[in-house]
């Protein structure tokens, strides 16, 4: 499509991505942002980095205890519907989950979802549209008819409901982020708030699915580390699974060994590229790069470096000890969330929410996989991978 792009593989290219000024993000991102959910350049521009430190101090990790407690209600309001016993696709059963939890909590409660009709269609072009999201950002709309229905679907679902979202907030409930981000959006303008809660629903709802997909995945793909999680969860919660527990702080600390494996989960199925736009010619070793370049590092790759992380394609949770995750430090060369001045404002909501995820579903069900981990998309530049092939889980509520 007529764009150049530069991988970076070691140190220096990495150091020059994110450090070097004559490598821009918001230049890389603006096209893509306008494709995928109309946002012009100039209001992007205008917008970014106010709504950027808004998310990242509304979901940084001062803030991320507020949402333990509306999280853990929330899944144990889905685990409910899940009944005593059942089979379902892997990847149906953490969106089942995790979507109306992340709904209900950072936009509002009852949000779309408010009937089986409803959540049917909201379902179907929500997984249209985020999985034509890599080509929708990139190729002319008229080549992606079904994708480009689905976000017109989208749009207008935002555009019902934003003076809905709006009112709540003024009735003098607490607001959500979705509001807060609203209140900052048309300080600039008052045309595109259904634009930015469609940006706000892809980066909500995408990524931490496939993640509690890949998690769950592998934990009960290895018997050992799967017995050593029941073991902590019962040492923190006792064995009886019928409880509706509620999740503390301290409890999360003692059970850090899930918290490992959704990273060592994350760093085999790492997320899409880093991109940063040459604005001027910058060199790395002996190649200059000339502006107008696209500088990509795949962490996908980087996170198969030995160098870096050995026995690489190993799932070796316990590696995680390394990092200092009381600082919230996480390995040197793990790239899932990005880096330099523009890493993922919602890592920390993320990590929490498959976090309890993870915990609830383990303390209340015995789980097995009823077929082999499957493969991962080989497409994936944009998002957490999706798996290339069916996995489903059986699930039986402990007696």
């Amino acid at each position: 499509m007529g764009n150049r792009m530069t991988f970076v593989t070691e140190e220096e290219g990495i150091n020059v991505l994110l450090k070097s000024e004559h490598v821009d993000f918001e230049s890389a991102v603006q096209s893509p942002v306008y494709h995928t959910a109309w946002i012009p350049k100039n209001v992007f521009s205008a917008l970014h980095e106010r709504l950027y430190a808004l998310m990242k101090g509304k979901m940084g990790t001062f803030n991320t205890h507020h949402f333990t407690g509306p999280l853990t209600e929330e899944l144990h309001d889905q685990l409910e519907g899940l009944g005593t016993h059942g089979t379902m696709d892997l990847t149906d059963f953490v969106r089942y989950l995790l979507y109306p939890a992340t709904l209900s909590t950072l936009f509002k409660k009852g949000l779309f979802l408010t009937d089986k009709r409803t959540i049917k269609e909201f379902y179907q072009h929500f997984k249209t549209y985020d999985e034509g999201f890599e080509y929708g950002s990139q190729l002319p709309e008229w080549l992606l008819r079904n994708w480009s229905k689905s976000k017109r679907w989208l749009l207008a679902l935002f555009e019902k409901n934003i003076g809905n979202i709006k009112a709540h907030r003024s009735a003098g409930h607490s607001g959500t982020l979705l509001q807060a981000i609203l209140e900052v959006v048309e300080t600039e303008t008052l045309q595109y708030s259904p634009n930015y809660g469609l940006v706000l629903l892809w980066a909500a709802l995408a990524n931490a699915p496939p993640i509690a997909f890949w998690t769950l995945g592998y934990i009960l793909s290895h018997p050992d580390i799967h017995r050593t999680i029941l073991e902590s969860i019962s040492s923190v919660f006792g064995t009886a699974g019928k409880d509706k527990i509620k999740v503390s702080e301290d409890d999360l600390k003692k059970l850090l060994i899930i918290k490992w494996c959704i990273l060592e989960s994350i760093r085999l199925r790492a997320p899409g590229v880093i991109t940063r736009k040459v604005v001027k010619p910058v060199k790395i070793l002996n190649h200059t790069v000339p502006s107008g370049d696209l500088l990509m590092l795949s962490p996908f790759w980087l996170h198969r470096n030995p160098k870096y992380f050995p026995e690489p394609e190993s799932f070796k949770p316990e590696r995680w000890k390394e990092a200092n995750l009381d600082k919230y430090i996480f390995l040197d060369y793990f790239m899932a969330f990005g880096g330099g001045k523009f890493q993922c404002p919602g890592r920390w909501f993320a990590l929490l929410e498959v976090q309890l995820c993870i915990i609830l579903v383990l303390y209340k069900y015995e789980c097995s996989l009823l077929d082999p981990l499957p493969k991962q998309s080989s497409r994936h530049l944009v998002g957490v991978p999706q798996p290339a092939g069916k996995c489903w889980i059986e699930y039986k509520e402990r007696a």
